[in-house]
């Protein structure tokens, strides 16, 4: 598993990218933290096209996380 810093997955994208195709996992750090993992495709997991998709139409309506939505941890970010 290979990791990089923010700036550099910006920079070099096309060749990450090219490098997760060939089956490498990527973790991509912020000041030293793992903030993203960038994986084939054909490891992302289990679920199936369409259950991925129904999941991002969830997210984007709100129904997600919980049940409570963005919205509930954006004020709950608040207090």
């Amino acid at each position: 598993m290979t990791t990089i810093g923010v700036y550099e997955a910006k920079t070099h994208l096309p060749r990450i990218l090219a490098e997760v195709e060939r089956g490498a996992t990527v973790t991509i750090t912020r000041h030293g933290r793992p903030v993203a993992r960038l994986v084939p495709v054909s490891n992302a997991g289990s679920q199936s096209v369409e259950e991925l998709v129904q999941e991002m139409r969830e997210a984007r309506a709100g129904r997600t996380l919980g049940g409570g939505g963005v919205r509930d941890l954006i004020e709950e970010g608040r207090r």
